[in-house]
């Protein structure tokens, strides 16, 4: 019996946002038809997490297109924005971005989506329809700039 899949909030076709993401989580989503995950964790941030070189060798074995781009709150910056603009626009879908519990990945790809000119109040919106609290993403905007 194939594992379940983690919790996923959609956050546009094609695209979503995870949690924290193990082995078992990474596999059935391979088994689900996800062609790309990014992770946005910095290694070691929780005990027992997944190392990212782990998590790339499991992704890339099953077929999936994995990239580490590791944020924090503090660390964020416009290069980090930038290389996440530059793997979705080469990325085959579907696409999981994931971190801890999924609202640094979905900050971070309301960022990319901003500056393509979404409105960034509606940005904040869709993702508290999914439980995810990226209410700063105006300021982190203006920091960034």
């Amino acid at each position: 019996m194939p594992s379940p899949l983690p919790p996923l909030a959609e956050l546009a076709p094609g695209l979503s946002a995870a949690g924290n993401l193990g082995r078992a989580d990474i596999e059935a989503l391979a088994d689900a038809g996800v062609r790309t995950i990014v992770n946005n964790r910095p290694d070691d941030e929780d005990p027992g997490q997944l190392p990212a070189a782990e998590a790339r060798r499991i992704a890339e074995a099953r077929g999936v297109a994995y990239h580490h781009i590791a944020v924090t709150a503090a660390s964020l910056t416009r290069g980090d924005v930038d290389a996440l603009a530059a793997v979705l626009r080469n990325a085959a879908q579907p696409v999981v971005l994931h971190c801890r519990s999924g609202t640094r990945s979905t900050l971070l790809w309301s960022l990319v989506r901003m500056r393509e000119g979404a409105d960034p109040f509606a940005l904040v919106s869709n993702a508290a329809r999914h439980g995810i609290d990226i209410a700063a993403l105006p300021a982190v905007a203006s920091r960034l700039r």
